[in-house]
């Protein structure tokens, strides 16, 4: 069996939540990038797609970042610190985490043997 070696990455999520507490932040998107460049592009392409849909202050806010503030994190990311990204659009906070991670390479599961006991199952038909 073929075993690829762990490599080193950026885990990216987009959350959404309301600031005033009432229903609790939630997972909108997760991406895997491997390299500081392609982590800090997935927050600079979301950004500057919704921007056109944003009110002023958030908009300003996601100009701001992709203008002055993607090169501090592109630093901090090739540091390996973590690195968030927030606007607040009509009440609802939106933020992009990009955290440095190690990718453990997974069992492919083609051309690989199965325990006997896996074949001890069978399906039962329902009545």
């Amino acid at each position: 069996m073929l075993t690829r070696p762990t490599q080193w990455g950026y885990w990216c999520e987009c959350w959404t939540e309301d600031v005033s507490g009432e229903w609790p932040a939630e997972l909108r998107a997760s991406f895997d990038a491997y390299s500081a460049p392609q982590a800090d592009r997935w927050v600079a392409v979301a950004l500057r797609t919704i921007s056109p849909t944003l009110d002023t202050d958030a908009s300003d806010e996601a100009w701001e970042w992709l203008q002055d503030g993607r090169i501090e994190t592109r630093r901090a990311l090739l540091r390996a610190d973590p690195c968030t990204v927030s606007v607040t659009h009509d009440g609802t906070r939106i933020t992009w985490t990009i955290r440095p991670v190690l990718f453990l390479p997974l069992a492919h599961r083609q051309g690989a043997e199965l325990p006997s006991c896996a074949y001890d199952f069978k399906p039962h038909p329902t009545e």
